[in-house]
């Protein structure tokens, strides 16, 4: 019997959404944390304890619409953090934290790290990998860094695990294309932007 660990970013995975999508994101663009859940328990043994978190920083504008999702969250057997957010805070420190605090109390076979935050993750999941715990990052590769590279890192890219969101969403990402092909649709108007970069050269 092991412990299985999920910590969920919800700060990160919000704001690259938005990146992606250009704007804030709707009920319909965000994952589908039930979804998330089911996906982990399946990815345990029987006789595995599974722990998942859901990490947020509280603006006092957003603490009365926040809390009918965290009630949710909790209905949903996810456990979670909630802290104020003042200027630059953020919650990494504190995941980081959890993520040790239920490594040295043993049995700890692995985590899961909804994020796409390497500068905050990639060295302590690296060591946490060292030590024999297999670590797994949920996010977006092309927004991840060395998070979706690392050696003795599993990354798994969000949109592969099945009915996380409930339609595709606006990415240009070639690495995972399916095999009968995709279409990728305008995002500015014809004649707009006469010069443009040829292949391998960046915008």
């Amino acid at each position: 019997m092991g412990r299985h660990v999920l910590v969920w970013d919800a700060p990160n995975v919000d704001m690259t959404l938005a990146n992606i999508i250009e704007g804030k994101p709707t009920p319909k663009e965000r994952p589908d944390l039930a979804v998330l859940g089911s996906w982990l328990v399946d990815h345990a043994e029987g006789d595995d304890e599974v722990e998942a978190a859901v990490f947020v920083n509280v603006a006092p504008h957003v603490a009365g619409p926040m809390r009918g999702w965290v009630m949710w969250l909790l209905e949903q057997g996810y456990r979670v953090f909630a802290k104020p957010k003042h200027g630059d805070s953020d919650v990494d420190d504190d995941m980081v934290e959890h993520l040790w605090e239920r490594f040295d109390q043993g049995d700890l076979d692995a985590v899961y790290v909804g994020s796409n935050d390497a500068r905050a993750f990639l060295g302590p999941l690296e060591e946490l990998a060292d030590r024999g715990v297999a670590v797994n990052v949920l996010g977006f590769a092309e927004y991840a860094g060395g998070l979706s590279t690392a050696q003795g890192v599993r990354f798994v890219d969000l949109e592969t695990i099945e009915g996380l969101f409930g339609e595709p969403l606006p990415r240009l990402t070639l690495e995972l294309l399916p095999v009968e092909g995709r279409w990728f649709e305008p995002r500015g108007r014809l004649g707009a932007h006469p010069s443009s970069p040829g292949w391998g050269e960046d915008r």
